[in-house]
């Protein structure tokens, strides 16, 4: 789905080099996951955008329970296709990744049930009654922009086929990316199926390629090589501010004078059933879901998977008013599930069709 890493201040250029080069990583990662749980590691694959996040609280997760936590980060459709290939052998312990990547995640019988004591004050809306999954850093969707480069904002979805945006355009693949899914799925919500899929097609013509996961886009915005993208405000928000890129959110409108429009897309939270470090995993879980990690979710411009953990502190307040006026809008999730496959097949024909463009750029050129 998605982004890809968020590290701060003199973490800047390795942060960058990272990103630039998530296959790699994750390769690298992937490969080394087995013999990593010889020496009693616990391996998370987790969609990108949460680096930071990780980067502020496993050291004292590590220390405390005396167990090395791999990371594998990709897209968030991605880390799911990998658990799949590796369901009768799981090398990850851990899941994070979005929605509808976590159902199918369930659907799959990749999870397994696991009621964490600090699920309980997570709504019954955002988890799995079964215990499959729980939000564990709730989020929105949004687009971005280069601030910089495009003065006159975008507000509606109709703009972005102004000839301005030719050949600046770009988002995630829908097949590999909840945050590309969602570029369906709000379109879908507001348009109508056929509608929505007219607008792709158009948008396409302007479109330059779609990358594998998301968190590549921020760093292409800021280099100007585009000048709108896909993202989520979690992500967008804490590349600015903590990842010194130029870039900015923002929440388009169905129609111009209407009311600019979202739905919350949470990074979801599983333990893989099977997995070598199992113990360990339910730990993991627990732990990321504790009161003392849930309070530090704002600080990376997320909204805590729990609700009696509060949106607090500047960033928080921040979150608080990038939503300002943006009209919310249910998503059901079970709809999506059943309608993904479809989606993902029309739009690969009707839209991307033998356009010949990049699918799954994972390195600016």
């Amino acid at each position: 789905m998605k982004k890809t890493d968020h590290h701060r201040s003199t973490g800047h250029i390795a942060r960058h080099a990272r990103k630039l080069l998530p296959a790699l990583v994750a390769a690298a990662a992937f490969g080394g996951a087995m013999s990593a749980h010889a020496a009693g590691a616990v391996v998370l694959y987790t969609a990108d955008g949460l680096e930071n996040l990780y980067k502020d609280v496993l050291p004292a997760f590590e220390k405390q329970e005396g167990v090395k936590v791999n990371i594998v980060t990709a897209g968030s459709g991605e880390v799911v296709n990998r658990a799949t290939v590796e369901k009768d052998a799981p090398k990850a312990d851990v899941l994070v990744t979005l929605p509808p990547f976590i159902q199918q995640a369930a659907q799959g019988g990749l999870l397994q049930n696991y009621q964490s004591v600090n699920y309980k004050n997570v709504p019954a809306i955002a988890k799995a009654s079964d215990g499959a999954w729980a939000t564990f850093v709730n989020n929105y969707f949004s687009f971005a922009i280069n601030p910089e480069v495009v003065k006159n904002q975008p507000k509606t979805f109709a703009d972005l086929l102004h000839p301005d945006y030719s050949g600046k355009v770009a988002y995630s693949n829908p097949a590999t990316a909840g945050d590309g899914m969602a570029v369906i799925i709000l379109t879908t919500s507001l348009m109508g199926e056929d509608k929505a899929f007219d607008y792709l097609k158009k948008l396409e013509q302007s479109a330059k390629f779609h990358t594998k996961g998301t968190g590549y886009l921020d760093v292409l915005l800021s280099r100007n090589e585009i000048a709108v993208a896909n993202g989520d405000l979690q992500m967008d928000l804490d590349d600015a501010a903590n990842g010194g890129l130029s870039l900015k959110p923002i929440f388009l409108a169905a129609d111009a004078g209407g009311q600019p429009t979202t739905f919350q897309l949470p990074y979801a939270i599983g333990l893989i059933k099977n997995g070598p470090n199992q113990a360990a995993g339910k730990k993991l879980i627990d732990y990321l879901m504790s009161t003392e990690v849930q309070s530090k979710v704002p600080d990376i411009f997320g909204i805590p998977g729990r609700t009696d953990v509060a949106l607090s502190g500047k960033n928080g307040a921040a979150v608080k008013q990038a939503i300002s006026g943006v009209k919310l809008i249910p998503v059901d999730w079970n709809q999506v599930m059943a309608k993904k496959a479809d989606w993902t097949a029309r739009w690969k024909s009707e839209v991307i069709g033998n356009s010949g463009k990049q699918l799954e750029v994972v390195k600016p050129k």
